[in-house]
């Protein structure tokens, strides 16, 4: 596979920055300016004609089925502008629903769900997220609510933070089912029409990334009604699938923030090569060979922890230590290098001329999403206390 796999990551780069760079560089990669749902289908028409769409969708809704390892190089070169993942259909949240509803939804629901968000015919969101004092980092405060209504639920909370739920065809909904706010356990996974009666966008959140197709929303579920029919997978068990869906999902960010943070490193190694100061092209300064070297280690480093995360879920393991290993150091890595990116063009870097501003405007918040890096340390302590304590004292320590 590995030609094939060169051959769609090459002319997905191309692809993206012959179609999609100049769209973004045109609106300084504000989604809603340049056009939001009519953009996505625009740019989504012709990545299916260039042959690119849908890498991981599943072949049976006309994707090209790549296991993890075989998306990570043509995720990166979807990512290298920040409207590329929309325009291949593999933008977050869509693509971690996709990936969920392929390992969970019952037959009926994949027909209903699945292959609609697969072909790009509609987009989705997922609702696990809520105001203070709900559910957040720690997903146990979750106090969204169904109960039950004859034999379906009628599921009342509010949520927040909900990437793309203005204009989303569904909703993957998490309510608590059983137990109480701060208990482990006790959560179930609806699927929700977004047109059902009870679903209110309330407010689009402002928030500093604006590459995102429908916004970070605030949204209410006020008796909303779901049948049995809804319910994807198992009552009770929303937190285990949520694992299902955000181990790839973290990798599948880190995949596509490599290709902007490449891209922003390229820009600043080609901007100090071509410009002089002090008598000598800025590229000949120490401490910019500093930084650009900096930033190779950076972007290398993160790409082994990716793919050795991506080897641990192909081969059916968790992964949940290597997934945590490559969201942090990658999160923070790539933040450093577009950092630096934008250092090294000095003023130019900061202005929308060149896209490092936005670049590392838009990289920012990934240290935020899919578990802020402080919870990540913890889990990843936590496993090596247990590898390594005092064996004696191991059964007493909090898991």
């Amino acid at each position: 596979m590995t030609s094939q796999i060169d051959d769609l990551a090459a002319r997905t780069r191309a692809f993206i920055d012959a179609h999609v760079i100049p769209v973004e560089d045109e609106f300084d990669g504000d989604v809603a300016a340049a056009g939001g749902e009519r953009l996505r289908i625009d740019l989504q028409r012709k990545a299916r004609a260039e042959g690119v769409f849908a890498p991981h969708a599943p072949r049976e809704y006309g994707g090209h089925g790549l296991a993890m390892r075989e998306r990570a190089a043509v995720f990166e070169a979807a990512g290298r502008s920040l409207f590329g993942p929309m325009a291949l259909n593999l933008n977050a949240p869509d693509e971690g629903n996709l990936h969920l509803l392929d390992q969970v939804a019952s037959g009926a629901q994949r027909e209903r769900y699945l292959a609609p968000l697969a072909r790009g015919e509609q987009r989705s969101a997922f609702a696990m997220t809520e105001p203070p004092p709900g559910a957040g980092s720690d997903p146990n405060a979750l106090r969204t609510l169904a109960r039950r209504d004859g034999d379906g639920w009628l599921v009342n909370g509010r949520k927040k933070f909900i990437t793309g739920a203005d204009g989303a065809g569904f909703l993957i909904v998490m309510a608590r089912t059983s137990g109480e706010p701060d208990s482990p356990g006790g959560a179930t996974m609806f699927l929700v029409p977004a047109g059902h009666p009870g679903i209110r966008v309330l407010r689009h959140v402002n928030t500093m990334d604006k590459s995102m197709l429908g916004g970070h929303c605030e949204i209410e579920l006020a008796d909303v009604r779901v049948g049995p029919e809804d319910v994807l997978g198992a009552v009770d068990e929303g937190f285990h699938y949520a694992q299902v869906r955000l181990g790839p999902a973290r990798l599948t960010h880190v995949m596509r923030w490599l290709g902007a943070a490449q891209r922003a490193h390229e820009t600043a190694v080609r901007y100090v090569s071509e410009r002089s100061g002090f008598g000598r092209p800025l590229a000949q300064h120490g401490m910019v060979e500093h930084m650009i070297a900096d930033n190779e280690i950076d972007l290398a480093a993160t790409r082994s922890l990716l793919l050795t995360a991506c080897e641990a879920l192909d081969a059916g393991r968790a992964g949940r230590e290597e997934t945590s290993l490559a969201k942090v150091f990658g999160a923070e890595a790539l933040h450093r290098v577009a950092d630096r990116a934008v250092q090294l063009c000095g003023g130019a870097g900061v202005s929308a001329d060149l896209p490092t501003a936005r670049i590392a405007r838009e990289i920012r918040p990934f240290r935020i999403y899919d578990g802020p890096s402080e919870v990540h340390r913890m889990s990843l302590a936590r496993r090596a206390v247990r590898r390594y304590g005092v064996p004696g004292e191991r059964a007493q320590r909090e898991p």
